[in-house]
């Protein structure tokens, strides 16, 4: 293999957080190389023509953005626009399809009125808002750690009750979180609406002792302090490219095309790139792939994967979802004609998403069945930002539509049925928006010039066979908290943040990362962060 120049840094895979990475180590006059075995940077963030001949850039895999700190957008001067949403959810009521739930930011009264309207008891509001006020405590105080030093347990614990959440410490990190919605919320659905936070991408149930559920809702609500979550306008391929500039003008390498084969110790890298193989070395390995991945290409040729090196058994968590994209000629009407299409389809719209539905549809899924109904989550982004479309697609009142299908672990996806799968995973997600709206959605798709209908469905396969998330899990297997456990050991600047392994030249600084997750650039800025600190 012919050999390469020496490297202060080699980023192994080119999503976000590899970006982010190689930017903040180029700034600091680091020499970096960044390896990509895709064409272009930019991993899961990206942004796709995913019709031929139609003239729309969805965000395909990732979609929304919470989790991106304004810190890190100052640091590396990202010139990135995130819009927020005037509404937060819209959820139809499955007992009956006239009515639904409608959490308007703007209008406490015009939310009060709508709990009321799909049958919450007197005082649900107040308790919603309260459970939200709660957790609004906690979150507040654990934002600023993210991108700092590992705190303990009893550190983050005690920081959050100096801020008054001790009562939100108990109910988020220590019970399961279905203890403390069944004991505050009565209503089904206001239930579910709730819950949702804690099952996307994450397959479990409200009440499961490792707590899971918990860590996925904590990701979900952390963002910001506040768990807003933004449309990033020109699409989540702004938010890469944007990344990828920073680190270019900072003067990283970056090559695309380049798949890395190897990981050897002594900071050794072999990549293939152009026909030819290469060698590649550096004081530091940054892996920006999922750490079951790192563990692949650091075995030897032909050899069994060993355990996770990382000593976390948590990385091999299977992924619990099917993705849907589509693209229509309008907004579908829906049953619900009290609430107009644009409010209902302008924040998440959840469908089949109560807390008895969630629960029939885990215990359905882990016997080795879809779901019926399946339970699904909806997101536009061209009503926020219609710039994704063309300004001709603009003007016929097109609109995307990303769709969310939740439990469906990869356990149901194998190479020999993911085709059949797919096909009927997208009939089930179709099923359930047929069920709250007043018209077909088929009948709205739009067509391409080869006459095909726009929708593309991604299984668990079909997302690890496009950007290697093995078992299509979207966090690179299971989170973890944004702390450790006391008595951790936080000797070494890598351990300090998070992002160790048990080679000390490899770093981990992707989504496997502790305090990764997400299109957030946190394991990028915390890999990078502890490479400084080493110097």
């Amino acid at each position: 293999m012919p050999s390469n120049k020496e490297f202060d840094a080699i980023i192994v895979g080119g999503g976000h957080n590899g970006l982010a990475a190689a930017a903040y180590l180029a700034r600091a006059g680091r020499d970096v190389l960044l390896l990509e075995k895709l064409e272009h940077p930019g991993g899961a963030a990206v942004s796709a023509q995913a019709f031929d001949g139609v003239d729309a850039r969805l965000s395909r895999y990732s979609y929304l953005v919470s989790l991106l700190p304004q810190q890190v957008i100052d640091d590396l001067g990202l010139r990135i626009q995130l819009a927020r949403r005037r509404y937060s959810s819209y959820t139809p009521d499955p007992r009956n399809g006239g009515r639904g739930l409608l959490v308007d930011n703007g209008d406490a009264g015009a939310t009060a009125a709508s709990f009321a309207a799909v049958g919450a008891p007197d005082g649900e509001f107040r308790a919603f808002t309260g459970f939200y006020a709660g957790c609004r405590k906690l979150t507040q105080a654990l934002w600023p750690t993210m991108t700092a030093p590992l705190r303990t347990r009893s550190e983050a614990k005690a920081l959050v009750a100096a801020a008054g959440g001790a009562e939100a410490w108990e109910a988020m990190i220590e019970r399961p979180i279905g203890n403390v919605i069944a004991t505050e919320l009565q209503n089904d659905l206001v239930r579910g609406v709730v819950l949702t936070d804690a099952l996307i991408g994450t397959f479990a149930r409200a009440d499961d002792a490792d707590l899971q559920q918990n860590i996925c809702f904590l990701y979900h609500q952390i963002g910001g302090g506040t768990g807003d979550w933004d449309v990033p306008v020109g699409g989540m391929g702004a938010v890469s490219g944007e990344l990828e500039r920073a680190a270019r003008d900072a003067g990283a390498t970056i090559l695309g095309s380049a798949e890395v084969t190897a990981v050897s110790p002594g900071g050794v890298v072999g990549y293939r790139h152009g026909g030819r193989n290469h060698m590649a070395t550096a004081a530091w390995i940054l892996a920006n792939v999922a750490p079951v991945v790192l563990d692949r290409i650091r075995s030897p040729a032909g050899g069994s994967v060993p355990p996770p090196r990382t000593g976390n058994p948590n990385h091999l968590r299977e992924g619990a979802q099917v993705k849907v994209n589509l693209l229509l000629k309008r907004l579908p009407r829906l049953l619900d004609s009290s609430v107009s299409p644009e409010a209902a389809f302008g924040g998440t719209f959840h469908i089949n998403e109560t807390w008895s539905q969630l629960d029939a549809a885990y215990l359905s899924a882990a016997a080795g069945n879809v779901p019926a109904p399946l339970p699904c989550e909806i997101y536009c982004h061209s009503l926020t930002d219609p710039s994704i479309l063309s300004p001709a697609l603009q003007a016929t009142g097109a609109q995307t539509l990303t769709a969310f299908g939740l439990h469906i672990p990869d356990r149901l996806i194998t190479a020999e049925n993911n085709e059949e799968r797919r096909a009927e995973l997208q009939a089930a997600v179709l099923r359930s928006l047929d069920s709250v709206l007043a018209e077909p959605i088929e009948d709205l798709l739009l067509t391409g010039p080869d006459g095909r209908p726009c929708i593309e469905t991604k299984t668990t396969l079909d997302i690890e066979r496009a950007v290697g998330m093995p078992r299509g899990n979207i966090f690179h297997g299971g989170l973890d908290w944004p702390f450790v456990e006391d008595g951790t050991p936080l000797d070494t600047p890598a351990r300090r943040w998070g992002v160790a392994t048990d080679d000390p030249q490899i770093l981990l600084c992707g989504s496997g990362a502790r305090r990764g997750g997400a299109v957030s650039a946190i394991g990028g800025h915390n890999a990078a962060m502890a490479v400084l600190e080493s110097a």
